[in-house]
């Protein structure tokens, strides 16, 4: 198929195709015309990628997934570079977890403090 096929097919632009390919995150093979060629193999790593991101994974993270499954693997996380990313990601999370759960924890102290709102608030903070 050619790269407008595959950039539909995929759900995004030939521009983000080109992109990719320039990452070395698509395979840059070329029909007798020329043109770009892509057959199922590539969808299934576009697909990859997206999912990935989507996931909140930066582009560089899904380079391993893209190396698993071009090495002939049927799913991009079964080597162990991927799992090392899924690893690494799944710390960041929890880290981040814990973080939000450190300030939700302040602004429920902050807000069982007031008791009431000034009048001043409702006066948009002038006196009269």
């Amino acid at each position: 198929m050619r790269i407008g096929e595959l950039a539909a097919r995929a759900g995004t632009t030939t521009r983000t195709l080109r992109y990719y390919e320039s990452r070395g995150l698509l395979p840059a093979r070329r029909g007798g015309n020329g043109y770009r060629t892509y057959d199922e193999g590539d969808l299934k790593l576009l697909r990859q990628i997206r999912t990935l991101q989507d996931f909140g994974f930066d582009l560089e993270e899904t380079r391993p997934f893209v190396e698993c499954l071009r090495a002939g693997h049927p799913e991009g996380d079964s080597c162990p570079a991927s799992l090392a990313v899924y690893r690494r990601k799944l710390s960041e999370l929890d880290s981040l977890i814990g973080e939000l759960q450190a300030v939700r924890a302040e602004i429920g102290v902050r807000l069982a403090s007031v008791d009431e709102p000034s009048p001043l608030c409702e006066l948009g903070g002038r006196e009269l």
